[in-house]
């Protein structure tokens, strides 16, 4: 390839009078691009956070990505490239993995010579970057280009590549995507044991009724066990210790798909973000095939701390596998999850900073509190809001204190990204991403702390919608449980026994607490004065001892609701904890739903729709003083 091919901004800006080497401030005022006044603040905000210059410059909006290219490409005395005018040439793409690409934003553009021209966004680490390349390539020389031109041509020259990894980063012996292989096996198995329950319900109605009601007095003893532990182990004290003195960037993963409805509002939310632009890296993981979010999108400007990362096409469409997908892409030392209804409160990242900072190094993960912006809407949102608080501000915390593996929300929840990607980030195929790397990184020995910093989002509050999500949780929860005891031995091995005992509790509590239900509702008949399939198995005392443990389970849960809506900020919410034993059957049907799936569509994701319920007024979604 000719020398003489690329025609350089570095040439006219020299023309211009701009030497070469002189202080990227200088070059920036020199051929105002900024103000004196500008390039002051620049300065003192990359001493203040630790950030590159170039970084400030841009994230402040105080300079364009090109103004800034230009500059550096003259300080440095370096070719500048624009993907426009100066194509990459694609028979490079095997020389750097994509990877290395991504992560040290560099990529292979062109040969002048036998000279390879490496461009890179990040000049000043470019020296060092040296040492880490792949020897054989001969004489190497650095060229600039915009970050967005070296990931979007990394983009086209592996997209298969990345999206294949995406649906596969977790080790096949730790992920459930080869569940569907199974399914005739499953299906028939499923169907020969509901068979043989019908046929014992029909034939000895009263050893099926034994059978069963203990198994589920047994769950729901077990349940409310564990509740009632969780409440009283509270929450952990807060850690003390310096502040980090330099913030942490932070990569936030937004995965989006079919949100045009919410897409405007998302970004709104996000802006509240009281987090230094420089050190913020927020990511809109885009599926290709939607063009709803996309048109949405389309005019609205981003800010430059905010981009969209499109995940192409694959076998599958789920949301783990967009963010094993953006994760590629991201800067961040820590990475964070939000889903796209989310409001989260604004010093939320400076918190998570803080407690990273310290936090021992085993404590790799941040799980947030779950609040609703929409509690009002009607009784089911209100009991949604009663569970979510019985959830995030008793359960879990609770299971932190007491030891367990934590099976993580959806969102809010914040990773050292160095553990994971050791733990091979989330699994693709599985319907609950999240709970499954809960006990994942417990595997790998490290830990998750629950912290009060709050995110408000909506609530599902359409009946069909609720069990279509709820049931997908629950198939979730089966497929987790199955695939991290394929070992029952190693499970053991690797948590010990008292994790090992928390991950029963907590997931086939969770399982069989709904799929028992209606044996439990059997002793209603009891109070309304009805025969009982048991009445005749069992001698009064026995069943009046039944009774009693059912009330008082009963009794157990309306506690455990009362006192989590006394820690959220929804004290009007208390008189309807009572309806939670209206609101829990639909938690049965799901899970049957759930069964139906998980034998002949364990990988399919039941999308739950948002922004059908506002706000239930104005600042609802904003949460204040931790609540």
């Amino acid at each position: 390839m000719s020398s003489a091919l690329p025609v350089f901004r570095t040439a006219r800006l020299e023309q211009a009078g701009l030497p070469r080497g002189k202080p990227l401030g200088s070059i920036l005022m020199a051929s105002g691009a900024i103000a004196p006044l500008d390039a002051a603040t620049a300065l003192s905000e990359s001493w203040r956070h630790g950030a590159d210059l170039p970084r400030v410059l841009i994230a402040e909006e105080l300079a364009t990505p090109e103004q800034v290219l230009d500059a550096q490409a003259l300080h440095f005395g370096a070719m500048r490239l624009d993907r426009a005018r100066h194509p990459a040439d694609p028979m490079l793409a095997t020389l750097l993995p994509p990877e290395f690409c991504l992560r040290h934003a560099v990529l292979p553009w062109m040969w002048i010579g036998e000279t390879l021209i490496l461009a890179t966004s990040r000049p000043e680490s470019f020296v060092a970057l040296l040492d880490s390349l792949p020897v054989g390539h001969g004489p190497v020389a650095m060229a600039l280009a915009l970050e967005s031109d070296i990931h979007a041509e990394v983009a086209v020259r592996h997209a298969e590549d990345l999206a294949r990894a995406a649906e596969t980063r977790v080790r096949a012996a730790e992920s459930c995507r080869d569940m569907d292989r199974m399914t005739p096996a499953r299906r028939a198995l499923g169907g020969g044991f509901a068979i043989a329950a019908l046929a014992l319900l029909f034939t000895h109605p009263g050893a099926f009724f034994a059978t069963a009601a203990a198994l589920a007095v047994l769950t729901l003893l077990v349940a409310q066990a564990l509740k009632l532990a969780a409440m009283l182990a509270g929450h952990a004290p807060a850690r003390t210790g310096p502040d980090p003195v330099r913030l942490p960037v932070i990569s936030v993963l937004v995965p989006l798909f079919r949100e045009e409805n919410i897409a405007q509002e998302l970004l709104k939310r996000l802006s509240r973000l009281d987090y230094p632009r420089s050190r913020l890296d927020v990511l809109l993981a885009l599926e290709a095939e939607d063009s709803q979010t996309r048109a949405a999108l389309s005019g609205v400007r981003l800010p430059p701390w905010m981009r969209v990362i499109e995940v192409p096409a694959g076998t599958i469409t789920t949301k783990p596998r967009a963010l094993n997908y953006a994760l590629r892409f991201a800067r961040g030392s820590i990475v964070g999850v939000y889903d796209a209804e989310d409001s989260p409160a604004a010093d939320q990242l400076l918190r998570v900073a803080g407690h990273f900072g310290r936090a021992p190094p085993e404590v790799v993960c941040i799980q947030g509190v779950l609040d609703f912006y929409n509690p009002k809407a009607n009784w089911l949102s209100r009991c949604f809001t009663i569970e979510y608080a019985t959830w995030f501000r008793v359960v879990l915390p609770g299971l932190a204190r007491l030891g367990f593996a934590v099976p993580l929300g959806g969102t809010t929840v914040f990773f050292r990204r160095e553990a994971l990607e050791e733990v091979g980030g989330w699994d693709a195929h599985n319907v609950t991403e999240d709970a499954d790397l809960g006990v994942r990184l417990a595997r790998y020995g490290y830990r998750t702390e629950l912290v009060p910093i709050v995110t408000r989002e909506e609530a599902n509050c359409r009946f069909w919608p609720w069990i279509r999500q709820r049931s997908r949780w629950l198939k979730g929860y089966m497929i987790t449980w199955a695939v991290h005891m394929r070992s029952p031995f190693g499970l053991l091995r690797d948590l010990g026994p008292w994790k090992f005992f928390g991950v029963q509790v907590v997931f086939l509590t969770s399982i069989l607490h709904f799929l028992l239900a209606p044996v439990l509702w059997s002793f209603w008949l009891v109070l309304l004065g009805l025969p009982h399939p048991l009445a005749t198995a069992l001698n009064e005392a026995q069943m009046s001892l039944l009774l009693w443990l059912f009330l008082g389970s009963e009794a157990v849960s309306l506690l455990v609701g009362a006192a989590a809506v006394s820690r959220s900020p929804h004290p009007g919410l208390l008189p309807w904890v009572p309806t939670l034993l209206l609101y829990f059957p639909l938690g049965t049907i799901a899970a049957y739903k759930a069964v139906s799936e998980l034998l002949d569509r364990p990988f399919f994701w039941d999308k739950t729709m948002h922004g059908h319920s506002a706000p239930d007024h104005a600042g609802a979604d904003i949460p204040t003083d931790n609540h």
